[in-house]
């Protein structure tokens, strides 16, 4: 029997001039159709991942298809048995996705780098002098990376403007590909990196999940998971026998894509840990935050 529902994942930018406006009749007919998850409208366009059951998936789509505003939108489609989201969630920002260039910031539309087709993207990769740069924050590449990609360690997006300027001199002269989940942070992190007079810069079309979905390159070259922000948390990417995973628990070292999010509630950052060490010793990212949340915990209930 196939899974009765799908996840959509997906992306346009383009000029949309009442964003409110917009975000309010979205949500209408998210509502009207039954979908959970997260969408994110700005003046720069649209950006989402919904999931809900098949036909009413391809009747969203169809809405989509037929407004002359976001028509052309690459869809990424998932079946899944159920919905990977809770609720619905409608929100207007100033972008769609967040990088802060603040006066220096533009739209896609205007600039982007070209795109790289997935057989192109692993033909490219094989080159000399290029070098693959990961667009994510650092608890995504953690699960999966492209292998021998350069990993900035940095847990926003926001961050990576500052993370390209420390580190030019590991860039210049190279040719840059670059690439992330499903393409929407490339095409304005691209854009960033040519104002920055990086003029040999390339992107994954479609990102981490098109290529891994691709009967053609079948995820070849990538190692891992690909995390996702639902509650699936990662999906498979290399359909080849070269699949590996490279992430490990924190607290043991053995294979792991097992994320759960700190226990101390001021932290919550998202760590890998398997189920032995959550059960043996707490759901903490380290010592520190296990030591302040137990001191907390014992003066609450007067220990």
């Amino acid at each position: 029997m196939s899974n009765p529902y799908e996840v959509l994942l997906y992306y346009k930018y383009a000029r949309v001039d009442d964003p409110e406006a917009f975000a309010a009749d979205h949500r209408l007919l998210c509502q009207r159709l039954g979908l959970r998850g997260r969408i994110v409208v700005a003046t720069e366009g649209l950006n989402g991942t919904v999931s809900g059951t098949k036909s009413n998936c391809a009747k969203y789509r169809e809405v989509l298809d037929c407004d002359p505003i976001m028509a052309g939108i690459d869809w990424k489609i998932d079946p899944e048995e159920g919905h990977v989201f809770p609720k619905l969630s409608i929100k207007v920002r100033n972008e769609v996705v967040t990088l802060e260039l603040g006066e220096d910031d533009f739209n896609p539309v205007d600039r982007t780098a070209t795109h790289l087709k997935p057989s192109e993207w692993r033909e490219a990769m094989k080159e000399d002098d290029v070098v693959l740069l990961d667009a994510r924050n650092d608890y995504e590449w953690e699960i999966g990376r492209f292998e021998g990609a350069i990993l900035p360690n940095v847990p926003s997006f926001k961050d990576l403007p500052r993370w390209i300027r420390d580190h030019r001199c590991e860039l210049e002269g190279k040719k840059i590909l670059t690439y992330c989940t499903g393409g929407i942070r490339c095409e304005k992190f691209s854009g960033f990196l040519l104002n920055e007079g990086f003029d040999n810069v390339f992107q994954l079309e479609g990102g981490i999940v098109s290529y891994g979905k691709n009967e053609e390159v079948k995820g070849e070259g990538y190692e891992g998971e690909c995390y996702v922000f639902d509650e699936r948390l990662s999906v498979s990417v290399n359909q080849t026998e070269g699949a590996k995973l490279v992430s490990k628990c924190r607290s043991c070292g053995i294979p792991s894509i097992r994320y759960r999010n700190c226990a101390w509630m001021p932290c919550n950052a998202q760590i890998l840990l398997c189920e032995d060490c959550e059960k043996t010793m707490g759901r903490y990212c380290d010592c520190r935050c296990k030591e302040i949340d137990l001191m907390s915990r014992s003066a609450v209930i007067g220990i």
